[in-house]
């Protein structure tokens, strides 16, 4: 999804647990774009191959891997200053990076809880805290990443569930503080997405999901890009402080008779 006001060309970005999955799938999209793209993972080795692919292919922007933790705010701090240093601002902000692993409540010790907590939600303050100075500079988009989890809760999750309900909050108030400023805050609450993650557990992958089957509960990291795509440009300048769900067909609640 390019051109015309879905278009984002000349533009700097910035995106968080890119090695993979929905953050490698936008940063990808972006490139493709124009825009200049810093991709980050907690280790380099996993995000050198993402950013060296981009820029030997024939996409028309450039891509920088960086290691970072976005749990550790002097790492974040220096994301931020190298992103400005290299390509002379910041314009986009997606915070992708998000963690999880499966436990009921009760088996859920301190610091699992923190640890799930501070890479889901914590991680996105440092990112958009340490990047703000630079968004507000002649306007820019924070796009951050929730789950449907956030929205609905999720069994066995409820560290993660907590967390993605803390982005959308967080993602509606500095909407509302970040507006005077010229910056447009938004999220993405996505379902069941075939990313690595997904296909080691669900052994689902891209490949086996029908694009064109609107009856499906599995989607696709190039659909989360599209949407992302659709947050930064000039097309999404009417939609600020909003979550958009893409999670398939709803699960409505049953009719009497069923």
């Amino acid at each position: 999804m390019t051109g015309g006001q879905f278009s984002i060309d000349g533009s700097t970005a910035i995106v968080t647990g890119a090695s993979s999955g929905i953050g490698k799938a936008i940063a990808e999209q972006f490139a493709a774009d124009g825009l200049d793209v810093v991709i980050c993972s907690r280790e380099q080795e996993n995000v050198d191959p993402v950013a060296e692919a981009i820029n030997e292919s024939e996409r028309a922007g450039r891509a920088l891997g960086v290691e970072c933790d976005v749990t550790d705010r002097d790492a974040v701090d220096a994301l931020v200053e190298t992103t400005v240093e290299e390509f002379g601002g910041l314009d986009v902000l997606v915070n992708n990076a998000g963690a999880s692993f499966m436990a009921n409540f009760d088996g859920i010790s301190p610091n699992g809880w923190n640890k799930i907590v501070d890479i889901n939600l914590t991680g996105t303050y440092h990112c958009t805290q340490a990047a703000g100075e630079y968004l507000k500079d002649g306007g820019g988009s924070v796009i951050n990443l929730s789950s449907e989890a956030g929205q609905d809760g999720a069994p066995y999750m409820s560290h993660y569930a907590a967390a993605k309900a803390g982005v959308i909050t967080l993602t509606t108030t500095l909407a509302n503080e970040w507006a005077a400023d010229g910056v447009r805050v938004n999220c993405i609450a996505p379902g069941y997405v075939a990313t690595p993650g997904v296909e080691s557990q669900m052994g689902v992958t891209a490949d086996d999901i029908d694009r064109d089957d609107v009856d499906r509960t599995i989607g696709r990291s190039d659909e989360i890009a599209d949407i992302a795509q659709f947050l930064a440009s000039p097309a999404a300048s009417y939609v600020v402080g909003e979550t958009i769900r893409a999670a398939g067909v709803p699960d409505l609640m049953k009719t009497p008779d069923q």
